[in-house]
């Protein structure tokens, strides 16, 4: 990123190929939206362009790009109304291959637990989302929020303390059944 703040802009593809991965996968988890989650990735990128005088040495890039990615994403939803979460995979991890009567629990769960964050409070759904999908460590989470570690660690826990309750109503509740196939999850 320093190459890219003294004018290298070809650097800028290094960057691209080893961070888009990650921020894509936070941006869909946040918005529930494969497209919205793509446009907001290529924002992001033009944004550190834009914005490359910014970073600071000491700093963490990291921790630098996920402040711009919550301030697109923010931006992005301040310009538009929510988007319907879509029915597509937009959470969906590759498995081993499990059996068929397992791979169709499994499958469900994923599903569930999908719909489950995207219950949550924006809030909670994205500290959720950089500890457990983007697997920051605390510290990090804290200067991406602007919040202490303590608070963090004390967020992060009533969060996944509620999120597992969505779940288990999910689970229980036969009229939220969750339908599956090999490639996308359907909540009906």
């Amino acid at each position: 990123m320093t190459a890219v703040r003294a004018g290298d802009l070809a650097k800028l593809g290094a960057l691209f190929e080893r961070y888009h991965a990650p921020l894509f996968d936070f941006l869909s988890r946040m918005t529930g939206n494969r497209t919205a989650a793509e446009d907001l990735v290529q924002d992001v990128f033009v944004r550190i362009l834009k914005y490359r005088a910014t970073f600071r040495d000491g700093g963490s890039f990291e921790t630098w790009l996920f402040r711009i990615a919550r301030n697109a994403r923010a931006d992005y939803f301040r310009e538009r109304k929510p988007l319907e979460p879509l029915a597509e995979a937009a959470f969906e991890r590759p498995d081993p291959q499990p059996g068929p009567g397992r791979a169709l629990e499994t499958d469900r769960d994923h599903a569930r637990l999908a719909h489950a964050l995207m219950q949550l409070r924006e809030d909670k759904r994205e500290i959720i989302v950089l500890a457990r999908y983007q697997a920051l460590n605390h510290e990090r989470i804290g200067a991406i929020l602007g919040i202490e570690v303590g608070s963090v660690k004390v967020r992060l826990h009533r969060a996944v303390r509620e999120l597992r309750e969505i779940f288990l109503q999910l689970q229980e509740n036969p009229s939220c059944d969750v339908k599956t196939s090999r490639r996308t999850y359907q909540i009906v």
